[in-house]
């Protein structure tokens, strides 16, 4: 009894240091605070309750996140609404004291991946923000590695295309502006 007790309260330890990595994937995923804060409970508590089907404890982190993915997967497919994308409010709570040039970049990435197709968005979230393994997210996403990959590739050449095409747009934006101020 004091074994399982034991093992029961280390589970939930762990469960509790994934808390943060699990909210800011699902974050990546809704760009809704609300929302991540209920799928990652919603994570959790199921996570909790089918502990023993967890049979590797070192598959934790991808084991979490397939979880994260279908409470993600069945949300999606309860609310079936569509967000308009000039209406997602960013809402970053530790900015005050980052550079303001750092920011600017930041949420300029956010804006390019959020146009991203919400396959290639997945990817890309748990590949380049959370180092998950190609296997891992193929495991997590229930989806062959080679559908992975080539969703990786196409997310990384349409997040470099849209940058470049932002930093493009932002001077000619800046030069119209001093021109017409000038006047």
């Amino acid at each position: 009894m004091i074994s399982k007790l034991s093992k029961n309260r280390k589970f939930r330890r762990e469960l509790t240091e994934y808390r943060e990595n699990l909210y800011r994937i699902a974050y990546s995923w809704c760009h809704n605070p609300a929302l991540s804060d209920d799928l990652v409970q919603e994570t959790l508590a199921k996570a909790l309750k089918s502990s023993g089907q967890l049979r590797d404890p070192k598959t934790l982190r991808a084991w979490l996140y397939r979880i994260l993915s279908n409470c993600w997967r069945d949300h999606f497919r309860r609310s079936r609404d569509t967000v308009d994308i000039d209406d997602v409010v960013l809402i970053e709570k530790d900015t005050p004291d980052l550079c303001h040039d750092r920011q600017q970049v930041v949420d300029r990435v956010r804006r390019a991946i959020e146009r991203l197709p919400m396959g290639q968005r997945q990817v890309i979230s748990l590949v380049d923000l959370e180092g998950c393994s190609y296997i891992e997210v193929a495991e997590i996403l229930d989806v062959p590695i080679g559908t992975v990959m080539s969703r990786l590739s196409r997310a990384r050449k349409a997040l470099k295309a849209r940058l470049l095409e932002d930093e493009i747009q932002a001077p000619a934006h800046d030069n119209v502006h001093h021109i017409g101020t000038a006047k």
